[in-house]
């Protein structure tokens, strides 16, 4: 476009130029060689600009013909480079399609075409293809010979990097992503690689560098590196909490300011204030986090804050909590607890019940029956109870990879992952639900009276043949209306709970033994026994 400008205001002046001269004429005289020639100013203009095209048009012939042996070579170097990327690209979208044979002809075809040292993709169709043959070791010097080229050294420790995978190889994988992301962080392979090799390690200080470059980079969102900077500062607090206190409190009060609801992290603010009898403080960052979301471990640590604490001012500081967090089943489970410790068992059994009412799960019927044992020692309500808990849904734990965890850590032990671990109710557990009406716990006066119920009265069916003489006990039992078997584990498995119907064999082979029973003097008196479990 600039050159056809420049032509064009050339051309332009030219015209003005000879038409300035046409309106002023005149004449030009030459005297050369004893001659005189006389011509008008026009003819004179008119024959320089001709000349001085005739030149101009000579040079450009004279250095068309110079110039001729190189211009043919140079039309088929191209053409030669044209047909070489060509076969390249046909050989790329053959690799891709997974053509070795036709990727590995392209190949051959676009080296003999191309230098390799001008166009580096040669080398990764090499590669390529060597793969699509099974020629991994090929492949991987291919890989190898890239890591002295700058611009393809990206490229060949991805190659080693998945080679080392596929070989099952971490520490190798690991170091080719660690070199990878030392040079370019803003790669995700090479990025979440490190990552992994670095919390395995429990370099935490390098782990917080890599995802600020992340974050610098937007290789990842803003939340999501503000929840990954959280749990390395809360594995940092856990792993400085006996040897540096002080810059583990520094860590867990920033990862608790930077998610506030994430009870790990509050839970670490809160122990490593406490034991700097920092109390105030430390309540503070616990209350915010239950309020948030209710969890054990805040329950926990909250209502032992002050060690020298009377078990009625745990009890206090657990209603405290339910106060903040009303008709929610960790919240009554928490004043359950502090009470049955202090002894006060119509509250726990009320907050018990309650949690029961609002969330069904195994620990809130295991408390009832504790909170039964200790209060009344009534081991039919008990042995129901436990009945009860073996088949309600489990209680919520830290789960990743489908590993069950009592404590949360920052990384998966299965595959490394960081923040793999959720707070939830594990899905293992394949046993039935409760019954609505089987909710609330019921008397054992039912229990009772079903045992006591003569034998006459019961269908065969329902009895319990344990120690394999069915036969002689269904004599017994008709000679004996008006007595009562003895209760031993497999009998009062075979009471219902409810005494308008019995429950079916299979969920009665659920319930656990009476551990009331000695297993030795059982042993004695029948030759085998009934698996329950």
């Amino acid at each position: 476009m600039i050159r056809l400008l420049a032509f064009l205001i050339v051309v332009f002046a030219l015209g003005l130029g000879f038409a300035w001269l046409a309106d002023r004429p005149g004449d030009m005289v030459v005297t050369f060689n004893g001659y005189q020639y006389q011509v008008s100013l026009m003819v004179a203009a008119v024959a320089v600009v001709a000349v001085v095209a005739a030149l101009m048009i000579l040079w450009w012939l004279l250095k068309s013909l110079w110039n001729s042996p190189y211009t043919i070579s140079r039309y088929f170097r191209v053409r030669r480079r044209d047909r070489g990327y060509q076969a390249l690209s046909a050989g790329m979208i053959a690799a891709g399609a997974g053509d070795g044979a036709l990727a590995r002809k392209k190949t051959k075809e676009a080296t003999k075409l191309i230098r390799s040292d001008q166009e580096p993709l040669i080398h990764l169709l090499e590669a390529q293809a060597s793969l699509l043959e099974g020629d991994h070791e090929g492949a991987r010097q291919k890989f190898e010979s890239m890591l002295d080229d700058p611009e393809m050294r990206l490229l060949g420790l991805r190659g080693l990097y998945l080679e080392a995978e596929r070989l099952g190889d971490r520490n190798a994988a690991r170091h080719y992503a660690g070199r990878a992301a030392a040079v370019a962080p803003q790669l995700a392979w090479a990025a979440e690689s490190t990552l992994e090799e670095l919390t395995a390690r429990g370099d935490w200080d390098g782990a917080l560098k890599l995802v600020d470059a992340q974050k610098s980079t937007r290789q990842i969102e803003r939340d999501a590196a503000t929840r990954r900077r959280a749990v390395l500062l809360t594995a940092k607090a856990q792993a400085l909490a006996d040897s540096d206190p002080a810059a583990a409190r520094t860590a867990a009060i920033e990862a608790n300011r930077l998610r506030p609801d994430f009870a790990p992290a509050a839970v670490a603010a809160a122990a490593a204030l406490f034991k700097q009898n920092d109390v105030r403080k430390g309540s503070k960052i616990l209350e915010a986090a239950w309020k948030a979301e209710p969890h054990p471990e805040i329950a926990e640590l909250y209502t032992h804050a002050r060690p020298g604490d009377a078990v009625l001012d745990r009890l206090n500081r657990a209603k405290k909590l339910q106060e903040m967090k009303k008709n929610h089943a960790e919240s009554s489970m928490t004043v359950a607890r502090a009470a049955l410790d202090a002894h006060d068992f119509a509250t726990a059994r009320r907050e018990a019940e309650a949690a029961i009412r609002m969330d069904r799960r195994e620990g809130a019927y295991l408390l009832l029956a504790d909170i039964e044992e200790a209060e009344t020692g009534d081991q039919g309500k008990v042995r129901q109870l436990l009945s009860r808990a073996v088949r309600a849904p489990r209680d919520p734990a830290w789960v990743a990879d489908g590993v069950v965890s009592e404590r949360w850590a920052p990384v998966s032990p299965i595959t490394g992952r960081l923040d793999a671990f959720e707070w939830r109710a594990p899905m293992e557990r394949l046993g039935q639900l409760i019954d609505s009406h089987d909710d609330a716990p019921a008397s054992a006066a039912p229990v009772i009276e079903a045992l006591a119920k003569p034998t006459s009265e019961k269908k065969p069916a329902e009895v319990i043949d344990d120690a394999g003489q069915g036969e002689a006990a269904g004599k017994d039992a008709e000679s004996h209306e008006n007595h009562v078997r003895p209760i031993t584990a497999a009998t009062f498995a075979a009471v219902p709970t409810d005494a308008e119907a019995v429950e079916p064999a299979e969920e009665l082979a659920r319930l656990p033994d009476d551990p009331g029973v000695d297993p030795d003097e059982e042993a004695e008196k029948s030759p085998r026994r009934f698996r329950l479990f």
